[in-house]
């Protein structure tokens, strides 16, 4: 279908297309050069001593979990309003994801009661994820991990440039997951980097990430090395030099994009608050500078979503949804064990996601809100 106003969009031009025919050029096409720099300049911009590029967020969440030391008989504490990738990288260790419930309609992270109530003697790890771009409240959750011992993966998905006190998302905690999925505010196409301030989980993920060798094809290649050694169990969870090198062009664009989606959001608030005052807009509180990578609004109680979207789409416009819980879904939900997530799932059965790139415009904003107000006229 073609779109009047999509989803999503990238900022792609003449710029990426010179990166990758750059590589091309220099017949090396594996992880090598061009990923340093990609990997020095992201640990930069976030403020992180170590970054470590993979090749999609998925892997980054599945090694910090290997790196925190997650198996079998131990918990995570999870949020079930979130992508599958954050619960099945708990799983993929042999660790249990427990779900806790979200703070509320204006915030749509992850409830520091709600994790505090789940901690237990398995648990090992809490897994936060920034819904949005909006950032968790990490100097609670931090404090509560310290006195439990516990350790911080953040999946910075939604946040690449969002900060909370000065603090980019994602080095608040041990570890930090970044998505350059194509929708993502920067893209790669597929692609994601590690960050962390601890030199020893910095040098294991580099390990992890290849198949546990002591040195890459890259070190032989420069003779740097001859041969090699595995010293741990290791995955072939590398990127490579095309997509490092497209990742070097949108860091360098991400604060004036991230810019243009605050400015985008901002006037979604207000051009809402006059068409459609009974949709809620969350976050409209937020602490912190957010990535604003979400448009999420939660339509009026009682409103059949399904027939919003229609309506929506048969207008021109793209909707989502962000996300059917994970506890719900049937490789979740094996019936032994039952999860009170009210605000979970009240909120998950309202909301809707908005269009939101850089390249719309401000009338684009107000032809989304005009067809909202269209769509919620009671039949």
């Amino acid at each position: 279908m073609q779109w009047k106003i999509p989803l999503s969009d990238i900022d792609f031009g003449q710029e990426e297309r010179a990166a990758v025919d750059s590589v091309l050029q220099s017949r090396w096409l594996t992880m090598g050069s061009v990923t340093d720099e990609f990997e020095q300049s992201f640990a930069a911009y976030v403020g992180a001593k170590y970054a470590i590029a993979v090749t999609n967020a998925t892997a980054a969440l599945h090694l910090a979990c290997v790196a925190a030391g997650l198996g079998a008989g131990d918990e995570a504490i999870v949020p079930s309003l979130t992508f599958v990738a954050t619960a099945n990288a708990v799983r993929y260790t042999g660790a249990t994801p427990i779900f806790a419930d979200i703070a509320g309609e204006q915030d749509l992270n992850i409830s520091v009661h709600a994790i505090e109530k789940a901690i237990n003697k398995r648990t090992r790890a809490i897994v936060v994820v920034h819904y949005g771009g909006y950032a968790c409240d990490m100097p609670s959750i931090m404090e509560l991990a310290r006195e439990r011992g516990l350790k911080v993966i953040e999946d910075a998905a939604h946040a690449v440039g969002s900060e909370l006190g000065g603090i980019k998302l994602g080095t608040w905690g041990d570890m930090g997951c970044y998505s350059f999925f194509s929708n993502k505010n920067m893209t790669t196409g597929e692609g994601g980097m590690l960050v962390t301030n601890d030199e020893a989980y910095s040098k294991r993920l580099h390990l992890l990430r290849s198949h546990g060798m002591t040195s890459l094809t890259w070190d032989r290649h420069k003779g740097h090395a001859w041969s090699y050694d595995v010293v741990d169990l290791g995955y072939n969870y590398r990127i490579d030099e095309i997509r490092a090198a497209l990742g070097k062009v949108q860091l360098a664009k991400l604060p004036a994009n991230n810019e243009r989606r605050r400015r985008l959001t901002q006037i979604y608030r207000d051009v809402l608050q006059e068409l459609v005052p009974q949709v809620v807009v969350p976050f409209a509180n937020h602490a912190g500078i957010s990535a604003a990578h979400l448009m999420p609004v939660l339509l009026p109680a009682g409103t059949t979503r399904s027939s919003f979207m229609e309506s929506m789409k048969s207008q021109g416009i793209q909707t989502s949804i962000h996300y059917p819980p994970i506890h719900t879904f049937t490789a979740y939900n094996n019936g032994k064990t039952k999860y009170s997530l009210p605000i979970t799932e009240d909120i998950a059965e309202r909301e809707v996601t908005l269009p939101l790139y850089p390249a719309m415009s401000d009338e684009d904003v107000f032809t989304v809100a005009r067809a909202m107000a269209h769509a919620l006229i009671p039949a």
